[in-house]
């Protein structure tokens, strides 16, 4: 075996997506492999002896460069390299974590009039997020919002929101997003695609998501947490309602700002569930 290494994250996670190049004194590229799911790198062909240098990068990762020397065996072996996340910030630890509603808000914006924004969120929902372990582009998302918890500040507002002209909520009570995959868009930063059911239409949504942190609480847990935005557009989800006011102006835009700040706590349930 001409090269091994093991490729793990500061917390002992397994890094699948690696890639190892280790080049020579000239600094010509002589090998490149690949991490295998658990994070394992072996390459089979023999190195001439001498001194190479190695370089792990990965995705979200910084890179880490280090000296090898090859004896007359041929063989490189690296050992364990450890990985850090981009920006300092690890990512949670593979597994389930669920959404607490209590400490998170899903909120959406919306232009009034032309000239300023009308605020609302969601008050009743649920979901989970479950960390893929070595490869976050293989975790997954779901939520579930109840549609009639709208709320604008405006009793109103929010009984026309609920009707038939927009959310429609006795007829679709519930929001749905499903994720269908995650790529890396920077350092701490993905975009989530997935499935958006809303008011009886499912279309293709992406969310830009940053992960914002991970620590303990008080009452004994661990908690992530994240932020998430995009933006739709009332015409895909069937909600063509408005009213032109002067000068031709929407009373409401036909666009929405989706805002999502969530914490989840590690595991399958909430504390006292």
């Amino acid at each position: 075996m001409g090269l091994t290494a093991r490729i793990r994250t500061r917390d002992g996670w397994a890094v699948s997506h690696a890639v190892v190049t280790v080049t020579d004194t000239t600094g010509t590229q002589v090998l490149r492999a690949e991490a295998d799911a658990e994070g394992a790198v072996r390459h089979p062909a023999p190195l001439a002896p001498g001194a190479y240098t190695v370089v792990v990068t990965a995705v979200g990762y910084a890179p880490v460069a280090s000296s090898a020397i090859v004896t007359a065996s041929g063989r490189a072996e690296v050992g364990t390299v450890t990985l850090a996340r981009q920006g300092g910030t690890e990512l949670p630890a593979p597994g389930p974590w669920t959404i607490d509603p209590a400490h998170s808000t899903v909120a959406a914006v919306a232009r009034h009039l032309g000239i300023s924004s009308v605020h609302g969120r969601f008050t009743d929902f649920s979901g989970t997020i479950d960390i893929a372990a070595g490869d976050v582009t293989r975790s997954r998302v779901e939520a579930v919002i109840r549609a009639g918890s709208i709320d604008t500040g405006n009793g109103m507002r929010d009984g026309h929101l609920k009707s038939a002209d927009f959310l429609d909520v006795e007829k679709y009570p519930e929001i749905t997003y499903r994720s269908t995959g995650v790529s890396a868009a920077g350092a701490d930063r993905w975009t989530v695609h997935g499935a958006l059911g809303l008011h009886g239409v499912v279309r293709s949504v992406d969310l830009d998501l940053a992960h914002l942190g991970t620590g303990p609480d008080p009452w004994g847990g661990t908690r992530a947490a994240f932020r998430a935005t995009t933006e739709l557009r009332r015409e895909d989800f069937a909600m063509n309602y408005n009213q032109v006011v002067q000068a031709g102006i929407a009373a409401i835009g036909t666009t929405l700002r989706v805002e999502l700040d969530i914490q989840a706590v590690q595991g399958e349930s909430l504390p006292g569930a």
